[in-house]
């Protein structure tokens, strides 16, 4: 440290450094009054939304680590941007460790300060209910065994968490390790708890036979010492690091009843009577018996909020049928590669990401898509591994294998999403920081105060051993990171994959939602709205001449031309020309057909006055209008739109009923926005607005103390889904790993935005209640205990269920229904899924 320290700093006048750790205003001033403080700095200024500094230099030779020392003691961690590399320039790398030994919130705390203390980590996330860490750093200054290091010094176990291997076998070999954990805790828990009762019976029974004590000491040494050893082994580790746990509170508590109550058996058997002897084995036993059955209960509920992503991990088949050869060989999946052709019969899951090749069927995508209905699949289409085909046999061309499947995305990003933080849990972790210690110095003022008033220091253990176990920070800790995992895990299930907890708050947060027009509020291509026959031609003559000639055109408009005769065209075409942005002519059955702009007709001597009242009204109506000459006579004309999905109109409804502010944003003319914005119900649009400049509309709407939701197709609105406070990406069931999207909805469905709202309302209620009853629990019964009324026993009954209670009222959330849209005569209407259910309107899949 010192080398560096006294090598000058050649860089700028002006460096930006990143800062970690910050949660509120407050924070932003003591990092700027650090940063002000070294000598030669001249201006410091910081932003919390981004979390950098930037720094103005009196001078060029202050030694960076001076800074980062600086903003290190302040309690933040510092690393240098702009002046070097930026992080997103340099080779960065995530690794994922797997934590054993944490029990609480403080253990997450110090297990990120071990990892963000190794030089060159940049961010590092723990998950106290996933047991994982997620931890971003420069390959180049950090190793892994370094990280691996600063864990184990800080008294905990790590391991990496393998990525080369399939998904699977890593959920498998957790599932294993946790059905292993449940079983030695079960075992411990039945041990325990048949010597604790013994030994409370004996107490209440017989409390003042001489040789009561020792039998009360065999039944409780092995309780204590055994069956307690978890509590006293991971305390004493901490204990050497500095540190305190709730294994801490536990041990001391515990301990303190055994080693009073192991002193006033040793004084029985030397002054051979026993009057007057207290004995507190019962506390001993029944609160680590109590304590081991919590940590059950608590294990095999942890267990189930990672459900979802076991059942998504389930779909994936084991193993592949292949043509290798010129014969079919079944092999392990992973053994599939890129270019091989993979058999799918009915019934089968479809094992990779692949295009059908050979035969038709129809496939079932809920799983991707969160839609019920089977997709038809014939030669060309894309399907992907995991969905279930489920009638015809086909042959695939594998596109995407192993970790580049659509399912692993999928999970992966859940993943991401489970094991990262969200802002609430900073006041979990400033709490944590200092709980441990606060709570024995509550115990110690206990003891003494009561050793004060009764002058027998005897009548302080129990409120003391009261207030250390009732006082276990386990469910502050669990009560995020729980509600999150099932959160996020229950979105991945209905089509909705959030990225990062963080997201969930800005949603609820939510004042603007800005949707884009082309491909979000509308269906992204335009289709026929209108056929206006003249000169005594019929509609479906007009459409039939129109297709025939279209037919030979690439032109969007052509496609949709074609695509609305709805069957083959069956005519046969001659002469075809093509006049770039104006139109085409071709002889077809011997007829002249021109098709295209009224410019294009007029050019070729058509008269198109007959139609020009009628096409200004569609055209005012934001309709493209193509004309249709038959023989040098006007025959009609073809309107085409973009229309506006069918879910449209009733989801800017239900998003106004919410009380947000709805703007359409679009590149197209003011008179076709206004079209579109008015059929949907949208008041306030801006139009005629270039990929480039939505950015600006954006952050225009944040400045003016808006928090705003960006929708967009997550390619062309890129830049704006990235600048909004969330950007929600459309995507079309393939699109799962957008990069710039905050959430991305799976399916090109708006109804998937409200259910985004929904969820992300949902989840932080239950967050808020779980953090709620937390404090709550520890705010009350500290003072209970304090005050002599709580007995130690209770404390750990209360204090094991505490953590259930969080962790299963976080679980309720795997029960979360949205509410749904049914289109009804046009109409779109809100139903809850439940009502149509009971309707018979729909069925529910599980």
């Amino acid at each position: 440290m010192s080398e560096r320290t006294e090598r000058p700093m050649e860089r700028p006048t002006t460096i930006r450094l990143a800062i970690q750790g910050m949660t509120c205003a407050s924070c932003v001033r003591r990092v700027e009054r650090a940063i002000t403080a070294v000598p030669g700095v001249a201006e410091a200024s910081v932003n919390l939304a981004t979390e950098e500094a930037v720094v103005q230099l009196a001078r060029p030779d202050i030694a960076l680590d001076e800074l980062l020392a600086a903003v290190e003691r302040a309690g933040y961690h510092a690393s240098p941007l702009g002046s070097e590399p930026p992080v997103s320039e340099v080779s960065e790398a995530t690794v994922e460790f797997g934590i054993e030994g944490m029990t609480c919130a403080s253990c997450v705390r110090r297990v990120e300060r071990a990892l963000l203390a190794v030089p060159g980590v940049h961010k590092a996330m723990v998950n106290l209910a996933s047991e994982r860490a997620l931890v971003r750093f420069d390959p180049t200054r950090a190793s892994i065994d370094q990280m691996l290091r600063a864990v184990e010094e800080a008294g905990y176990r790590a391991a990496v968490v393998p990525t080369e291997i399939p998904l699977e076998e890593v959920s498998d070999e957790a599932e294993q390790r946790r059905a292993r954990e449940l079983a030695r805790l079960r075992r411990d828990v039945s041990l325990a708890w048949a010597l604790a009762v013994p030994v409370v019976t004996v107490s209440m029974l017989m409390p003042s036979f001489p040789w009561v004590g020792l039998l009360l000491l065999a039944l409780t040494v092995p309780v204590w010492g055994y069956f307690g050893r978890r509590f006293h082994l991971t305390a004493l580790r901490s204990l050497r690091h500095g540190q305190f746990t709730m294994d801490t509170l536990v041990s001391l508590g515990t301990s303190a009843a055994f080693f009073s109550s192991l002193a006033s058996t040793m004084q029985v058997l030397l002054t051979d009577h026993g009057h007057g002897a207290h004995y507190y084995y019962d506390v001993a036993t029944v609160v680590i018996a109590a304590i081991l059955l919590g940590r059950y209960l608590e294990a095999r509920a942890r267990g189930q909020t990672s459900a979802a992503v076991r059942r998504l991990l389930g779909l994936q088949p084991k193993t592949a049928r292949v043509r290798r050869g010129g014969i079919e060989v079944e092999i392990p999946v992973r053994e599939v590669r890129p270019g091989d052709l993979v058999i799918v019969r009915p019934g089968e899951r479809i094992p990779v990401d692949g295009i059908m090749v050979e035969g038709t069927s129809t496939v079932d995508e809920s799983m991707l898509t969160g839609e019920s209905l089977p997709v038809e699949k014939q030669p060309g289409d894309r399907v992907w591994g995991g969905t279930l085909n489920a009638t015809g046999s086909f042959v695939l061309q594998a596109t995407a294998v192993g970790h580049a499947t659509v399912l692993a995305q999928i999970v992966r990003l859940v993943q991401e999403a489970q094991g990262s933080k969200a802002p609430i849990q900073s006041l979990v972790d400033r709490v944590a920081s200092v709980f441990v210690q606060g709570v024995i110095l509550v115990a110690l003022l206990t003891f003494g105060a009561w050793w004060l008033a009764t002058g027998d220091p005897l009548h302080g253990l129990l409120p003391a051993v009261a207030v250390l176990v009732i006082a276990c920070p386990c469910a502050m800790g669990l009560a995020t990171p729980t509600a999150v995992m099932v959160g996020t895990g229950r979105g991945a299930e209905l089509g909705v994959l959030l990225k990062r907890a963080d997201v969930l708050e800005r949603i609820e947060r939510l004042t603007t939602v800005i949707l884009d027009k082309t491909g979000t509020v509308t269906v992204g291509a335009p289709s026929v709205t209108d056929i206006v026959p003249l000169s005594g031609w019929g509609s479906v003559d007009v459409l039939r001449f129109a297709a025939a000639v279209e037919s030979r055109s690439e032109h969007p408009l052509a496609r949709a031309i074609v695509h609305a005769l709805e069957g083959a065209v069956g005519i046969a075409v001659e002469q075809f020309e093509a006049v770039p942005g104006q139109g085409v002519s071709a002889l077809v059955d011997g007829r002249t057909i021109l098709v295209g702009t009224a410019r294009f007709l007029r050019e070729r001597g058509v008269a198109v006055t007959p139609g020009e009242e009628e096409a200004a009204a569609l055209e005012a109506a934001g309709k493209t209008v193509v004309f249709v000459a038959i023989d040098g006579r006007l025959a009609g004309l073809i309107a085409l739109a973009d229309r506006p999905r069918p879910e449209a109109a009733t989801v800017v409804r239900a998003l106004r009923e919410r009380g947000l502010r709805v703007v359409l944003l679009t590149g197209d003319n003011a008179r076709t926005a206004r079209a579109i914005a008015r059929e949907v119900g949208i008041d306030e649009m801006r139009a005629e607005i270039l990929p480039d400049q939505k950015v600006a509309v954006v952050q225009e709407f944040r400045e003016a103390g808006q928090v705003v939701a960006m929708v967009g197709d997550g390619i062309n609105d890129a830049p704006a889904l990235a600048q909004a406070d969330v950007g929600i990406a459309m995507g079309s069931g393939t699109d799962v790993a957008l990069e710039a999207g905050d959430v991305v909805l799976v399916r090109p469905d708006l109804r998937g935005l409200l259910v985004t709202l929904e969820l992300a309302r949902r989840t932080m209620a239950t967050i808020r209640w779980n953090l709620f009853w937390a404090f709550a629990y520890n705010t009350i019964l500290i003072p209970v205990a304090a005050a002599g009324f709580l007995n130690p026993m209770l404390a750990g009954l209360a204090m094991a269920l505490s953590s259930v209670f969080v962790v299963t009222n976080s679980l309720r959330l795997r029960r979360f229904i949205p509410r749904t849209i049914t289109m009804d005569g046009g109409a779109g209407v809100a139903t809850p899924v439940k009502e149509l259910v009971a309707a018979g309107r729909c069925e529910l899949r599980r």
